[in-house]
């Protein structure tokens, strides 16, 4: 069963762009300036989405200098891969059994 904060999460990661933001920093910690010229985004809408990133668990921060530096956290999304797992799990012992709730 999907716990509230991995809903949240999927939230967090439907959209777009912010998606697009994590597979970024998946490759390399950025900061927003780099994040900018990768995205084609303005900088306000990405710290917006960097902002629910930070809240949501998903990257981590560095400051340095006048910049901050933007950290993907792995561990976060590889619970989230836990949790689709063990769906997948549960499905598989459902399809397996034939187990279906009558009418």
């Amino acid at each position: 069963m999907m716990t509230s904060a991995t809903t949240d999460l999927i939230r967090v990661l439907a959209d777009p762009l912010r998606l697009r933001i994590v597979a970024l920093l998946a490759h390399e910690t950025l900061c927003t300036t780099h994040l900018v010229e990768e995205t084609g985004a303005k900088q306000t809408n990405l710290s917006n989405h960097l902002r629910v990133l930070r809240e949501a668990g998903v990257v981590d921060t560095e400051p340095c200098g006048r910049f901050t530096y933007y950290r993907l956290r792995p561990d976060v999304l590889d619970a989230l891969a836990e949790s689709f797992a063990d769906l997948a799990a549960t499905a598989r012992t459902t399809i397996d059994s034939d187990r279906k709730r009558s009418c």
